[in-house]
This record gives structure tokens, C-alpha cells and sequence, in this order.
């Protein structure tokens, strides 16, 4: 019986790698010298810091432009409200989002079972996966799943036969 996994995983080699990229920007860009700029990178969070508001916008279009350019969705990232730290710099402050969550994969699998294609779908921690008998009923699952363009980056992956 055919099956797929669809997982929301982020390439944790790509957004080091542009963080890093992003940061190097930072420093050598005429319009943040002075500005003390900085994105730093750990496995759950990415941290902008700039002197003044607007250089943090700056800071994060910059960040989220070398993001797009590796192929990492800006679905990935939630939070980042700027907001004022000590010594009167700013701060904003995004989590990676790995896995589905809980209610989020009832709402796909809702999805999917409303659409009244013949597939199974269970949900197995932060995955869900897919079954079917016909594989073309497995690929129009997929079809539906880009269509409504989630608010997750969607990955299909372990396509079985």
C-alpha cells in the first residue's frame, strides 16, 4: 500500500549558513557601521541586535533576504517583535518552528479527509502520514496540500510503494 510522510523540517545547514552570510553583511555594509549589528544563531532561535530601531528592520530584511536566497522558508520563523533591551538597543528575537504541532496536524488531516479522496491519514508525533491504494491518490493529496499554501513549510517526503 502506497504511502508518504509529510513532515515541517528546516535545513538547519542553511539558515547557519545564512545567518552567517547575513552577518558578514552586517559588518561590512556602510550603512550599519557604528551601529553595533549583530545576528547571532542557536539551535532553537536567531537573535537580531541593533543600536536603533530602524537599523533592526534593516538587520532583519537582510537576515530574511539570505534566508529566501538559501531556500529556507520565512514560514519557518515565528516571533520577532522588536522590542527595547538594556542600554537602548533593540532586540527582536525569532524561533524555528521544526515538526507539526498537535493541532496543527488535526487541521491537515481534517483537510485531507474532508476533500473525500479514498486515504488514510494518521498522525505520528510531528508528522503525518498518508496512505492510499492508488499512488495517483497520494499525488493529488500532495497537490491539495500546496494548493492551500499552509501556514508551515510542508515537506513529502519517505514516498513508499
Amino acid at each position: 500500500m502506497p504511502t508518504f510522510d509529510i513532515v515541517s523540517e528546516v535545513d538547519q545547514q542553511e539558515v547557519r549558513n545564512a545567518v552567517d552570510q547575513a552577518s558578514r553583511e552586517l559588518v561590512n555594509r556602510y550603512d550599519f557601521r557604528g551601529t553595533d549589528s549583530t545576528i547571532r544563531h542557536t539551535d532553537e532561535e536567531i537573535v537580531v541586535e541593533s543600536s536603533t530601531d530602524n537599523r533592526l528592520d534593516a538587520a532583519i530584511d537582510v537576515l530574511k533576504e539570505k534566508l529566501v536566497r538559501r531556500k529556507v522558508s520565512l514560514k519557518a520563523l515565528s516571533g520577532g517583535e522588536p522590542r527595547q533591551v538594556g542600554g537602548g538597543r533593540y532586540q527582536a528575537t525569532f524561533s524555528l518552528n521544526q515538526g507539526i504541532a498537535q493541532d496543527a496536524a488535526k487541521e491537515l488531516s481534517k483537510t485531507v479527509r474532508d476533500s473525500k479522496l479514498k486515504v488514510q491519514v494518521q498522525i505520528q508525533g510531528n508528522q503525518l502520514r498518508v496512505q492510499g491504494k492508488k499512488r495517483d491518490d497520494l499525488q493529488q493529496v500532495i497537490a491539495l496540500l500546496k494548493d492551500l499554501d499552509y501556514r508551515l513549510p510542508l515537506q513529502y517526503v519517505n514516498f513508499r510503494d
